[in-house]
């Protein structure tokens, strides 16, 4: 196992609720917007900054479309996102390995 550093950290993924977001989505790929802010407990307009700046990194992609006549917003996980889970996990490893 390679040494920790703490360049490995991906700041985009290590707030909170960024990594509730992420967290949530590797397991369900793509989530309805209300369903991400009642798991993180968090309101509609936090949670917008959260998932835009995720999504101006390209660790997710913003759906739009209708239900009906309702509007439904999803958050989807893309690859790049996928991996960058997976690399911030691998960093946060090293760090408990020290």
């Amino acid at each position: 196992m390679s040494e920790f550093s703490i360049k490995d950290i991906d700041d985009v993924i290590h707030g909170r609720i960024r990594l509730g977001i992420m967290a949530y989505l590797i397991g369900a790929q793509r989530a309805p917007f209300k369903t991400i802010a009642g798991a993180l407990d968090t309101t509609d307009g936090n949670l917008s900054v959260h998932l835009r700046k995720l999504e101006d990194a390209g660790y997710i992609a913003i759906e739009k479309s209708f239900v009906g006549r309702k509007p439904l917003t999803e958050a989807v996980l893309t690859q790049e996102g996928r991996e960058a889970f997976v690399n911030y996990l691998d960093a946060m490893a090293k760090l408990g390995a020290g």
